[in-house]
């Protein structure tokens, strides 16, 4: 509310100085001065704050006829009013709406400050009657001395406009604002448009490439229609992607191209159950037969596993007399190649006359020729030298050259478990330590391992003889946990109860844990052992009486019965 208000109780003969009204708060700083003029000397006007309030001379039919209602002026404003249309509001009973601050009605009740008569008490909400007095020529509510003034404020709060218009420079700012904005909105639109056309280009080329690419067209890759030539072999190498395998089946004219191959490989879930390996595949035939033949388990060729402790030739199971095949025969049969019936492989016997062949063409590593150069029979010379495990094969290359890469790639293996170095800590070359693990493979269980390899370092530091069954059975190419007395009593170069220290060579392919526990064998002072049960277990002693009591629960158990 303004603080300019007329003292309650005014007179018109009362001579009060005009004030300058102060600028209110919802103006502008650029909006114009309104100028103001003292109120007239006129009574029949009297002015509160910018609205005149005029009373004329008409005659009102009421029971007070001498109370004339007041005829309100609007304000001019010199500068215009932005105004927007409202609708016509409900008149309460003073003749005023909502719109002021809060309610009209508020008004009927005075300020603290206002200068009542002490020997009448306010009342609120009581109907308004007319009291005259004496001088001032016109009748007012006595309780309601701001009535005018709260009427013709409560005028000028409804002129004020809801918004407040803008500056002409915040209005300039606006629309600069507006243009930029709308130039941003189109530039977008059309590179959106643009990127659509592009992604709508890169698609239809995708759709017209691949299309002739997977479904054949004028521009479809070449492709044979069959029937197929004579089969060749090529090998798919660790980590080879399908792009790969495609372009060395065109090299070696399995498909017409690549591409071909590419597009029936990638329609075939069959292709990732594909291994690294060799296989044979006919030539010359379309692509999706090449793809049937790749994933047939039947085209793969030169794959062998070689178990450990196998020996190079077979052998002969003394008991049942089975045969148990060699490292040789598991080379050619895995060489075979062609259909049932007319199948082409490298025979045993050609394999073992190539074992028997120079040392430098059959890839012996530098640390065993020497060893090796010495071995009394030449079809044994590299027995040891492949080692167990998985292997793949060319079956074309031919058996030396299969044989070169299995005695290459197995001195590798080798020579990662600290073969070379290892030897100095146990006293021993890196080939006898070969021989040492091939005897620890066949004579134990691999939770043994580390022990018998201690049994052995320890007799080998004494000079006593090994005496192990297996070194017997490898001379005569037989298998027998018990040997007779005539086979002991042999004398050859691997025979252990005839001659003191190692064999002369390897007895059979040892494991990698075999040959690790050679390189760190367990602490201990044993000198026997031996298996006592079927299930594997072995006693170790350092007394030779202990080891008596042993041998006698075995031969109780048939351990050691040797069936002969």
């Amino acid at each position: 509310m303004s603080n300019h208000r007329r003292p309650s109780g005014e007179r018109p003969e009362f001579q009060y100085v005009p004030r300058e009204p102060r600028r209110h708060r919802y103006l502008d700083e650029d909006d114009d001065q309104v100028d103001y003029a003292p109120p007239p000397e006129d009574d029949d006007v009297v002015t509160t704050g910018r609205h005149a309030v005029v009373y004329d001379d008409r005659v009102v039919d009421e029971p007070h006829a001498d109370y004339a209602d007041p005829v309100y002026e609007q304000p001019v404003y010199e500068q215009p009013v932005y105004e927007r249309p409202f609708d016509p509001e409900p008149v309460y009973e003073d003749g005023y709406g909502p719109r002021s601050y809060g309610d009209a009605r508020a008004y009927r009740e005075p300020a603290a400050d206002d200068h009542a008569y002490v020997d009448e008490p306010v009342r609120v909400d009581e109907p308004y009657e007319a009291h005259a007095y004496p001088d001032d020529g016109y009748d007012t509510p006595p309780h309601e001395p701001d009535v005018a003034f709260a009427e013709a404020e409560t005028q000028i709060m409804s002129a004020i406009p809801e918004e407040i218009p803008p500056s002409r420079a915040h209005a300039r700012t606006q629309a600069r604002r507006r243009k930029q904005a709308e130039g941003r909105a189109r530039r977008g639109k059309l590179f959106g448009a643009l990127a659509a056309a592009t992604v709508l280009i890169v698609l239809v080329g995708i759709v017209f490439v691949g299309g002739k690419m997977f479904f054949g067209g004028p521009d479809a890759p070449a492709d044979y229609a069959g029937p197929g030539g004579p089969e060749v072999v090529v090998q798919v190498h660790p980590g080879d992607t399908a792009e790969e395998i495609a372009s060395t089946l065109a090299e070696r004219d399995i498909v017409a191209s690549g591409s071909a191959f590419f597009n029936a490989a990638v329609q075939s879930n069959a292709m990732n159950s594909v291994q690294p390996g060799f296989y044979s595949l006919s030539t010359q035939i379309p692509a999706d037969d090449a793809v049937q033949e790749l994933v047939d388990p039947a085209s793969r060729v030169g794959q062998m596993i070689i178990s450990e402790g196998r020996q190079l030739h077979d052998t002969t199971d003394v008991q049942t007399g089975a045969k148990k095949k060699g490292i040789y025969t598991l080379i050619s049969e895995a060489s075979c190649m062609g259909d049932a019936g007319q199948e082409q492989c490298i025979s045993y016997d050609d394999l073992n006359a190539a074992g028997a062949g120079d040392l430098s063409a059959l890839g012996v590593p530098d640390w065993a020729k020497d060893a090796v150069a010495g071995v009394p029979d030449r079809d044994r010379q590299l027995e040891g030298l492949i080692a167990a495990g998985s292997w793949d094969f060319d079956p074309t290359a031919g058996p030396a050259a299969i044989l070169q890469r299995l005695v290459t790639d197995s001195s590798a293996s080798y020579e990662k478990t600290g073969i070379l170095t290892a030897g100095n800590q146990v006293g021993l070359t890196p080939y006898k330590m070969l021989i040492a693990a091939s005897l620890v493979e066949r004579e134990a269980m691999p939770d043994d391992f580390s022990k018998v390899a201690r049994v052995i370092l320890n007799r080998l530091a004494v000079n006593q003889a090994l005496q192990f069954d297996s070194t017997v059975n490898y001379a005569l190419d037989t298998t027998e946990l018990a040997t007779t007395d005539a086979d002991r009593a042999q004398v050859t170069p691997w025979n252990t109860y005839a001659s003191p220290g190692l064999p002369a060579t390897p007895i059979s392919s040892p494991s990698i844990g075999a040959l690790q526990a050679v390189e760190q064998p367990a602490p201990g002072d044993w000198i026997y052992f031996v298996t006592v049960d079927s299930k594997g277990t072995t006693l170790f002693t350092k007394s030779y009486d202990e080891h008596l009591a042993n041998i006698d629960q075995a031969l109780n158990n048939g351990i050691l019965n040797s069936g002969r």
